[in-house]
């Protein structure tokens, strides 16, 4: 999928500017540090799963028959605390750790928006179905549910397939 890029607000020279062109790759020439700094971040969001068991199938299943508030606590608090941080970046106009202007390109929305809800609603099943979220398959791994592996190839079977049909399906 292309987004337009709006020449008057942003454009190659604001930021690095990804195949999608969303900005929000890396600059190529990005060094040592730049990675190793989303290691290091990944690593510690990774702890934070743990110790908070967010990556816990029974905490997971607890949410989904509302049994429990803490998942929804969590996600409660992480949507909150995302919306205020990027409200203040963009209001700062807030430069990326490579000195490039942070900038969230527009959503594409249709009447009913049925893209979202959707893509929404399959990920929701894959989540249930799964016990995890795609986003910590890799923390779960290192934790040594080795289980995981499976899902992980298949996302990432799934995400190649997207990539190879995604000119020929409808967007």
């Amino acid at each position: 999928m292309h987004f337009p890029i709006d020449p008057q607000t942003t454009g190659p020279a604001d930021y690095a500017v990804d195949q999608d062109g969303c900005g929000c790759a890396p600059p190529a020439n990005a060094g040592l540090g730049v990675w190793l700094g989303y290691l290091a971040t990944g690593v510690a969001l990774g702890l934070v799963f743990v110790k908070s068991e967010v990556l816990s199938w029974y905490r997971i299943q607890e949410m989904f028959r509302f049994q429990s508030f803490h998942m929804f606590g969590i996600i409660g608090v992480a949507v909150a605390v995302a919306a205020i941080a990027q409200r203040l970046l963009l209001h700062t106009e807030a430069k990326s750790l490579t000195g490039d202007r942070i900038h969230v390109p527009q959503k594409l929305h249709t009447p009913s928006n049925a893209r979202y809800w959707g893509g929404g609603a399959v990920f929701g099943l894959g989540w249930a179905l799964l016990g995890a979220c795609p986003g910590p398959i890799f923390t779960l791994i290192g934790a040594g549910y080795t289980v995981y592996v499976v899902p992980l190839l298949a996302a990432a079977a799934g995400t190649y397939l997207y990539g190879l049909l995604q000119d020929r399906l409808p967007h």
